[in-house]
């Protein structure tokens, strides 16, 4: 459970504002809603009600939340009523959070909403699931959309962490880096500036650039931490807003290495989507708009969206996707092939794994040459750094020895 500060008036007129505690904001706004007050806002309780931290809302854990699918569809195979299912599964959840919503679920199922709708209003699921459940209630096929989901959450997870485990080395020699210089800079650098003082010795340039560095970046040093830590809190605010993401998108996409990829992976991810979406039994409108949302990236929601609409007033998916002009060409000549020959789900599948794969090697090869550059940056500023140190050392031997 959560806090939450509500702001109400009630019959007369009057304004109040006072903390609960829910499961989600809609359960609150619902519950006031229902006993008369109007409701203006239900906002987090603290930091986060002020919009203090850039981060969104909670959500469930993707392996807590598939392992949670799998038993559902298992008490549903043996025959248990929803009701039953949802009660028994939301007392074994470890997370208090997932626990609450679980039981928001339950009674709102209880008291006469469709189990669509009551994921729905948790504000906490992906639309591609509660979507997902529609299709299967208006089916009557519950059971087989709710597996189709299930494998491809499995898919996405094994994808993810095979992303990760390329990225973990190239992330942690780069922390490594950082470190480094920052412990050359920050403590060794300003021990040489003390030594090279007590010698009054005439100084190289490079050194004498090196110790106004290190000496500043030792004196100022907590300020250049809060600095950073100001701009990386305002840049996380400004990405995460509609313009913000789509602009970095629009960025990101322009890199030489990086954008391919990320654009393959988001190409990937819709259409494995809509595979699932029109194998569960929805329309392909429908199924667009549903993509759309549950896309992450700004830019290619846009895109999936113009081209939805495009789908409603009766062309062609493939015309549709080639006219925003961000789809790979490959891509789009997939789904103009399984539209011709009726098997659009089979083609997108197949899609989603042609450039799954193509990210995986493409990322590889960028982390073989990026892993040795991040190893010559290194030595490059290592090296700079000792040489500009010992310079003076070794003149001054030299000196002496003359």
């Amino acid at each position: 459970m959560a806090e939450f500060v509500i702001k109400m008036a009630d019959e007369r007129g009057r304004v109040l504002e006072q903390t609960e505690t829910g499961a989600s904001a809609a359960e609150i706004r619902e519950h006031y809603a229902g006993q008369g007050y109007l409701v203006y806002s239900v906002k987090p309780q603290g930091m986060m009600a002020n919009g203090i931290l850039p981060f969104g809302r909670k959500k469930v854990k993707l392996e807590e939340f598939i392992i949670f699918n799998q038993q559902f569809i298992t008490l549903f195979k043996a025959g248990l009523p929803i009701l039953t299912a949802l009660d028994l599964l939301s007392r074994r959840q470890k997370s208090e959070y997932f626990r609450g919503l679980l039981e928001d679920v339950r009674d709102r199922v209880k008291g006469g909403s469709l189990l669509s709708d009551a994921f729905a209003a948790q504000n906490a699921f992906p639309k591609l699931y509660t979507t997902t459940i529609l299709a299967g209630e208006k089916s009557g096929n519950l059971e087989e959309v709710l597996g189709r989901f299930i494998s491809y959450q499995r898919l996405v997870m094994t994808f993810r962490k095979k992303l990760m485990v390329s990225l973990t080395y190239p992330a942690l020699l780069t922390a490594m880096v950082i470190l480094m210089v920052t412990f050359l800079i920050t403590y060794v650098v300003p021990q040489f500036a003390k030594l090279f003082e007590d010698m009054h010795a005439k100084l190289p340039a490079i050194t004498q650039f090196m110790l106004i560095i290190g000496v500043n970046a030792q004196k100022y040093a907590i300020f250049v931490f809060i600095g950073i830590a100001a701009l990386v809190f305002l840049f996380e605010r400004w990405r995460r807003s509609d313009a913000g993401s789509e602009q970095m998108d629009y960025i990101i996409m322009r890199f030489p290495v990086i954008g391919p990829i990320w654009l393959k992976y988001q190409v990937a991810t819709f259409s494995r989507m809509m595979s699932t979406l029109l194998q569960g039994g929805l329309p392909l409108v429908s199924g667009m708009e549903t993509a759309a949302q549950s896309m992450g990236s700004k830019l290619m929601q846009r895109s999936v969206s113009a081209a939805g609409r495009e789908v409603r007033q009766g062309q062609p998916l493939s015309e549709s996707i080639e006219r925003q002009k961000l789809f790979p060409d490959l891509a789009v000549e997939m789904m103009e092939v399984g539209e011709s020959t009726g098997a659009l789900p089979a083609m997108l599948n197949s899609v989603a794994e042609f450039f799954e794969e193509d990210v995986q090697t493409a990322l590889g090869a960028a982390m073989a040459l990026i892993e040795p550059l991040l190893l010559i940056i290194m030595a490059v500023v290592v090296g700079t750094v000792l040489i500009s140190l010992y310079m003076p050392i070794f003149t001054l031997g030299a000196g002496g020895q003359q």
